[in-house]
């Protein structure tokens, strides 16, 4: 089968075309052939350097949309033949940058039949991250103030749809070429964080959602009120940082986004409800994966991009 291997870190050029054996499942697995594959940051700082993934050679890659091409030993949610979309396991399964992925098959759900795709090889990972960070850590509620960093992006796009589903009120940082957008998914305000300190604006948020590193973490502190909630989700976390969120009397998380079945089936209900939608700003073949990352580590992406092999 094709494939995007490195057989060392660095840049974008270390990703090749390669041929590879078709994987084989083993228990509890299935083997999908790969229609679309999401890209995320994650992929390409995984590339850059050993993190939690450790060897090479490497195939990267985690969001898969496809078709199940065989069953491994006592799977009973699907068959040869069904159209699914999913997260292969965080961090240690990766392997979507191919013609063929195999996963558990719980890391996988039914693909709806009112989306393609590309859609589904852009959702997986950021939305049960957007969703795992506002429902499962922050337990977000009717009328809350939500705050949504970077609301443009990947995790934060389809974050501000979901707050909105989940009855918040939504403020969203973007530049000010993305404020139309940001509007569009439901935020009830947007901040050019360009322009504007947003503590200036924000000071009693309920939640707030970081999904960049740098001094943002710290400084959102001053946005939310006591009793609030930070949610990170990159970079290590500074004791100082930690000992400022307790004497503000703000639970201060630092997620890791985990392969859930129960959570692919709420984002899969979402997707039926026409609630979330993941908005792709372009489509590439495979063998263009190394342009993807140069495209993503620009830094300017609306929405996610998406491999086709």
């Amino acid at each position: 089968m094709r494939a995007i291997s490195q057989e060392t870190y660095g840049g974008p050029e270390v990703l090749r075309e390669t041929e590879l054996p078709r994987p084989k499942p083993g228990p509890g697995e299935i083997l999908v052939a790969v229609r679309a594959a999401g890209v995320n940051p994650t992929d390409w700082k995984h590339r850059a350097q050993p993190l939690f993934v450790d060897r090479l050679p490497l195939v990267l890659g985690w969001d898969v949309s496809g078709v199940v091409e065989e069953v491994g030993y006592g799977v009973t949610l699907f068959a040869p033949g069904d159209e699914v979309f999913g997260m292969l396991p965080y961090p240690h399964g990766v392997g979507a940058y191919a013609e063929f992925a195999k996963g558990p098959a719980r890391s996988f759900a039914r693909k709806p039949e009112s989306i393609d795709h590309v859609q589904g090889g852009a959702l997986p990972l950021a939305a049960l991250t957007a969703y795992q960070a506002l429902v499962d850590t922050a337990d977000v509620r009717p009328g809350q103030r939500v705050l949504i960093h970077s609301a443009a992006g990947g995790v934060g796009h389809l974050a501000v749809r979901i707050a909105k589903h989940l009855g918040a009120h939504v403020i969203g940082t973007a530049s000010a070429g993305k404020h139309a957008f940001v509007r569009s998914l439901g935020a009830d305000e947007v901040i050019d964080y360009r322009t504007t300190d947003f503590r200036d604006v924000v000071k009693d948020a309920d939640t707030a959602l970081v999904p960049m590193g740098g001094d943002t973490r710290t400084r959102t502190l001053d946005a939310l009120r006591p009793g609030g909630t930070l949610v990170t989700l990159i970079g290590g976390t500074p004791q100082e940082e930690l000992a400022e969120a307790a004497r503000r009397d703000v639970r201060h998380a630092t997620m890791l986004v985990e392969s859930d079945h129960a959570g692919m089936e709420a984002v899969a209900a979402m997707v039926r409800q026409g609630v979330l939608r993941a908005h792709v700003q372009e489509i590439l073949p495979l063998a263009e994966a190394p342009r993807a990352h140069r495209l993503g580590e620009e830094g300017h992406l609306t929405g996610k991009l998406v491999l086709v092999p």
